[in-house]
């Protein structure tokens, strides 16, 4: 009889707590429900989205429909003319063509109703990331950090810029996110494929991808190395069936943005612009060495820790490090952090027993960001955001050197 008893309440205890997990979580949904679209409104309402970065992407997409090129600057111009568009800073499309075809869906939609639509999938995005992240530790402890730093990011300074200007971030974020997943599943070929995307944005993509190819050589993972190169064959063949001539007209693009943003942006080559007194031979010469620098330390670092390193770990140098040393890149491009910030969070909390150091950090970060941003709004100057990758960097680092010193996963903490 008291057996009996006894696996009646264990059954109802383990029945309340399934409820109390259930009620949390649908709590949560709702609660990130509401904000997410309360931001989207917010945005919708004061933000001239028609004149910024969101609609040259939106029109390359909706071009997609129409059969124009956004490398036709005459289209490409007229279309800005047909929707009001003032702001016509480059004549042509500034993005790889496969980006305009990830696009395209949006491009079936009205400018206003693609912008409100591409905040609320952004914002999913990013929550997405936190929760698959946090799940790497098995206490409770961690976890319970969902919502409070979902809130935080949405102040952090690159989100919160992301998401006003409606930037393609999110989809770097999600290629490296599916990349960490698919490398911890064994599942190297297509990791390489879905990492292939951040080429999407070429600035962006090619520092990473050279840092992720050193740890995949350090790991003699051939099967990564043939995905990549498959992704990108894929991309190239796919935009010339478009359009043959696309890598040569984006190549134009891209050399005018590079004279548009020289000394504006927080990396190697800007910060080298401005020590040369905007001697752009000097800039050159003196940016090349700070890269090869940049990439060769973190590089070396990444091969001698290799085996030490997960894939997430990895990723958590190999990011700030190829943003601060790429050609041009603004604070939004910083978005890909969330995914160090996930992992510094949690394993503060794992070493030290509790929230307040994660709540400092978390502070200090949406505080220093958030300046940067006033100081680029008021200056046109992105150099700031700097601050961002030297606290993000700095933390894995510090976290990292003292990786081996065992500390258990938590099941509580006050």
């Amino acid at each position: 009889m008291y057996t009996w008893m006894n696996r009646k309440i264990y059954y109802n205890m383990k029945r309340n707590v399934a409820l109390l997990k259930l009620s949390v979580m649908v709590f949560t949904v709702i609660v990130l429900g509401v904000i997410f679209y309360l931001k989207a409104m917010q945005n919708y309402t004061h933000q001239d989205y028609a004149n910024s970065n969101f609609f040259k992407i939106w029109l390359a997409g909706h071009m997609m429909w129409t059969g124009e090129s956004p490398y036709n600057s005459t289209q490409w111009l007229a279309e800005h003319n047909a929707f009001g568009v003032t702001w016509q800073p480059n004549e042509t499309f500034l993005y790889p063509l496969p980006l305009a075809f990830y696009i395209a869906p949006l491009g079936l939609l009205s400018i206003g109703q693609a912008y409100i639509v591409w905040q609320i999938v952004s914002q999913i995005i990013i929550a997405l990331t936190v929760f698959w992240l946090l799940r790497h530790w098995k206490g409770q402890a961690q976890r319970l950090l969902f919502l409070p730093l979902m809130i935080f990011l949405l102040f952090f300074g690159p989100v919160y810029l992301s998401l006003q200007i409606g930037s393609v971030g999110p989809l770097a974020l999600a290629a490296i996110l599916i990349a960490i997943f698919l490398l911890e599943h064994d599942q190297p070929i297509w990791a390489g494929m879905v990492l292939s995307l951040t080429l999407l944005k070429p600035p962006q993509g090619l520092t990473i991808l050279i840092l992720v190819g050193i740890w995949f050589l350090a790991h003699r993972d051939w099967k990564a190395i043939i995905g990549v190169t498959l992704g990108g064959i894929i991309l190239l063949i796919a935009g010339m069936i478009r359009d043959p001539l696309w890598v040569i007209k984006f190549r134009g693009a891209s050399a005018l943005v590079l004279d548009q943003t020289l000394g504006f942006d927080s990396n190697v080559y800007s910060y080298a612009y401005l020590a040369c007194n905007q001697n752009e031979s000097c800039m050159w010469i003196a940016g090349t060495l700070g890269v090869i620098f940049m990439v060769a330390v973190g590089g070396y670092y990444l091969w001698r820790n290799h085996d030490q390193f997960t894939a997430w770990e990895a990723f958590n140098i190999i990011i700030p490090i190829g943003f601060v040393s790429t050609i041009y890149l603004w604070s939004y491009d910083q978005l890909p952090y969330v995914i160090p910030i996930v992992w510094i969070v949690g394993t503060l909390v794992e070493r030290t027993k509790s929230y307040l150091h994660v709540f400092i950090f978390l502070v200090v970060l949406d505080v220093l960001s958030i300046y940067s941003l006033l100081v680029q709004a008021n200056t046109q100057k992105d150099l700031l955001s700097i601050i961002n990758t030297i606290l993000v960097l700095g933390m894995c680092l510090l976290l990292l050197r003292k990786k081996n010193q065992p500390a258990p996963l938590l099941s509580s903490v006050h």
